[in-house]
């Protein structure tokens, strides 16, 4: 018996509504109805995942579902809001339902976790696409940017970096390494920092998430905040699987720095910091099971006649390490390069 898109959304994506979340009305009608508290303001953000452009074709669909939501999750934890609603288009080349079956488990999985309601959105048939739009609470004006970085501030990220850059390599059949598994996990299952991001509204002068690769990312703070960066990099951490890579000389630290600083599919959150306020920061994540780990510096040019009146400053980040310069290529991902 065939199935029609209503059939489809009624069995895998429709839930019962939930007011005690904000959701007025949900799916079933032409558009959600959200009640917002007093003294929060929204945070909305929205990705697309194409296949072959952001997944393979042969991706686990729970694995597929499961990431769809995190990236965005990811946005709003970059932000400081906490999740709350999110809507999902999703086109499909044909109904195979134990396909969807095992989306819908990876995508409810993680919404569950963080309590987060879907809310709406689109069937379509169509090449194999999701996107997915999220949306957060954040206190009134305490939302994080990338615009607030300082002279001096810290620079910090939540945890290891290029793990998912090495899956996406080997992947791609571009490396091979006795351990594949620990690097395909990091690709494939993104965990979003939201409790990281709440915590950060209180202390962080700028935020983002690492999607593009550390140096693309850092490069969005530097332009809208105007300033330069300088990044260790003998802080930069690594995971036990890529450091056990580099001990059994398949990967030279250098290269491995290459994947942390360009590689992108990380999710994890990139924030500066005033530097009389990290050691509060850092015992206040202590207690709850979290960390993170100063990376570098920000720079703002004393001299302002330096920089042409005409023209917004180019950025620049300096790599050192042990207070050697070390020379990197630094392009980050780019849909259209």
């Amino acid at each position: 018996m065939s199935k029609s898109e209503f059939d489809i959304i009624k069995r895998y994506f429709q839930r019962a509504n939930n007011a005690a979340d904000g959701v007025i009305i949900g799916i079933g009608d032409d558009c959600a109805i959200l009640d917002i508290p007093v003294g929060q303001q929204l945070a909305v953000t929205t990705d697309s995942l194409v296949c072959g452009v952001h997944f393979f074709e042969d991706v686990d669909a729970y694995r597929l579902g499961y990431k769809s939501l995190a990236v965005n999750l990811s946005d709003l934890a970059a932000m400081g809001a906490t999740a709350k609603w999110v809507s999902l288009a999703i086109t499909l080349p044909e109904i195979d339902e134990p396909w969807l079956a095992e989306f819908c488990r990876g995508f409810f999985t993680l919404a569950d976790k963080y309590n987060v309601q879907l809310v709406g959105g689109d069937t379509t048939k169509g090449p194999l696409s999701i996107t997915v739009s999220a949306k957060g609470l954040v206190p009134s004006g305490k939302a994080l940017t990338r615009y607030n970085a300082k002279n001096n501030d810290i620079i910090c990220v939540s945890g290891p970096l290029g793990d998912g850059a090495v899956g996406l390599a080997l992947k791609l059949e571009e490396l091979s390494l006795t351990n594949r598994q620990p690097f395909i996990d990091a690709l494939e299952f993104t965990e979003p920092r939201l409790l990281l991001g709440s915590q950060l509204i209180n202390y962080a002068s700028s935020c983002i998430d690492i999607s593009d690769g550390l140096s693309q990312d850092l490069s969005h703070i530097l332009k809208q905040s105007q300033c330069h960066a300088d990044i260790h990099l003998e802080t930069l951490p690594l995971s036990d699987a890529l450091k056990k890579q580099i001990e059994l000389k398949n990967l030279s630290l250098l290269q491995a720095w290459q994947f942390a600083v360009t590689g992108g599919d990380d999710y994890e959150l990139l924030f500066t910091i005033p530097r009389e306020k990290l050691t509060q920061l850092k015992e206040n994540l202590r207690v709850i099971g979290l960390t993170c780990f100063e990376i570098g510096t920000i720079k703002v040019l004393d001299d302002v006649s330096a920089i042409d009146s005409k023209k917004s400053l180019i950025p620049s980040i300096t790599f050192t390490h042990l207070q050697q310069p070390i020379d990197l290529n630094i392009d980050g991902w780019d849909h259209f390069k």
